[in-house]
């Protein structure tokens, strides 16, 4: 464990839960990826742990390439990160869909182009308020102000930021 906590810059116990949710996370992205192919008990299993650390290598790979990218005090933050990252993602696209409904638009009475169209962009917008308000909620307000000011400014709206 002293060897887990070493490598992670982890300095107090309670950091701990970091890296445990980024495993609950993996895990339960591989469940739910393996439970789309199959619905065999054997082969779910094995779909489970084959996906499980495939998912782990991958992230793990994308920690080392972000790591000299992304300038945060220890390495047990960029789990954090990954976490803020993947709750916005999907809080933005579950708000989308009732929000639509909210102001009557459907699947059915638009063209679905302009439907999936209109989708994205509630959920960009959406996204960028979540993300500030997520990385708040985590402790990293500064890093995703200063990621939210970058992503605007390839937006084109460098006027919306000081």
């Amino acid at each position: 464990m002293e060897r887990f906590k070493k490598r992670w810059d982890i300095q107090k116990n309670w950091q701990l839960l970091f890296p445990f949710l980024g495993i609950l996370g993996i895990a339960y992205s591989a469940y739910k990826l393996t439970a789309l192919f199959t619905n065999n008990t054997y082969l779910k299993v094995l779909g489970i742990l084959t996906v499980g650390y495939l998912l782990i290598k991958l992230t793990l790979w994308l920690f080392k390439k972000l790591e000299r990218k992304w300038i945060l005090q220890y390495r047990w933050e960029m789990i954090r990160v990954f976490i803020v990252f993947a709750l916005t993602g999907s809080t933005s696209a579950y708000i989308g869909k009732p929000l639509l409904q909210l102001l009557g638009i459907t699947k059915e009475n638009l063209n679905p182009i302009v439907y999936w169209l209109l989708f994205i962009i509630i959920g960009l917008i959406f996204y960028q308020i979540l993300l500030v308000s997520f990385g708040w909620l985590f402790g990293q307000f500064k890093f995703f102000w200063e990621f939210e000011k970058k992503m605007l400014r390839r937006f084109g709206m460098k006027r919306f930021i000081n």
